[in-house]
């Protein structure tokens, strides 16, 4: 193995040992050495998918121009290489996939464990490798290499963990079976502890079926959370990559908050238009006749658009 996959499995194989181990100073090590070696995985992935290249023009992040000597530049890799942020960029310009979303759970449970210690940190571990589990195996089948075979009895050790995470994710979402979703969209959105970020969280009355009384809490740090503040971080993480680019192009946001009940559940998107939460849905504009939204609709008059409502007010 070259030194660059070799790294990544050792990492990986010791973080899963810092895992099993019962020092309570162990996790930290554990999340940051599984971390590192996932990312050192995905690198290797990228250097063979251009084995005549250098690695550092592969794996730099940014590059800086430098006099040819001819009156020309030629860009020089930097020593940064691409992490959790932009190697999902890097793979698509490669013309190859991966999962963004574990990663970057994986990152923010090892930052959480970094500057929030606590004792669930145990708990953090298991979620943060079982949910970067597939990733990692999607990494192997693309490098044609096996994993049983490379980690050994880590690889039992993970497959062990995906299980029993498996097994408490499906409880947990068994308990918001009976719920009637007023919409297709608020019933397949992912639902997710605000205090930590796991999926671990479970409604607290099963049989419970109005969205609007839900009471939950995350099996994982104990928190307890309503309705509408579970559903509001489901939303923004559902649609957290489309306001990120809409943002960043002075676009505007999928996500609102609804002008009737002032949760951020009003959607105006291809998939749905109107808030999810209350079920309102603006139409026109009663004197003009342009679409409402969000943004442009008098929150002291939902009939009309601020524009006319203050023109409205003036002629009064």
């Amino acid at each position: 193995m070259n030194s660059l996959f070799d790294n990544a499995i050792q990492s990986i194989q010791l973080g899963v040992d810092d895992y099993q181990s019962h020092d309570p100073r162990r996790p930290i090590s554990a999340v940051r050495n599984f971390y590192a070696g996932v990312l050192l995985l995905a690198k290797e992935v990228l250097v063979r998918a251009a084995p005549n290249a250098d690695p550092k023009d592969v794996l730099s992040a940014r590059y800086k121009p430098v006099p040819d000597g001819a009156g020309g530049v030629e860009l020089r890799p930097t020593n940064n290489t691409v992490d959790f942020t932009n190697l999902p960029e890097r793979f698509k310009d490669f013309g190859l996939t991966i999962a963004q979303g574990p990663l970057t759970e994986l990152n923010r449970i090892r930052t959480d464990i970094e500057h929030y210690y606590t004792d669930k940190s145990r708990e953090h571990v298991r979620e943060a490798i079982a949910k970067a589990f597939p990733v990692v195996s999607e990494l192997f089948r693309q490098l044609h290499e096996s994993p049983s075979k490379l980690l050994g009895k880590t690889w039992a050790t993970m497959l062990d963990v995906r299980s029993v995470y498996e097994e408490e994710l499906a409880a947990c979402k068994g308990t918001f079976q009976k719920i009637n979703w007023k919409s297709e969209l608020l019933g397949k959105v992912t639902l997710l502890c605000p205090e930590c970020g796991s999926h671990l969280v479970e409604q607290t009355h099963p049989d419970n079926t109005d969205h609007q009384c839900i009471d939950v809490k995350c099996r994982l740090c104990g928190a307890e959370t309503d309705a509408e503040r579970i559903v509001e971080v489901a939303l923004e993480k559902y649609f957290e990559h489309e306001t990120y680019f809409a943002t960043r192009d002075g676009d505007t946001s999928p996500l609102h908050d609804c002008p009737e009940c002032s949760v951020t559940a009003y959607i105006t998107s291809s998939e749905h238009s109107g808030c999810l939460w209350c079920g309102e849905t603006l139409g026109e504009c009663a004197r003009c006749s342009d679409e409402l939204t969000p943004d442009n609709v008098s929150w002291d008059n939902s009939q009309l658009c601020s524009y006319c409502d203050h023109m409205t007010s003036k002629d009064d």
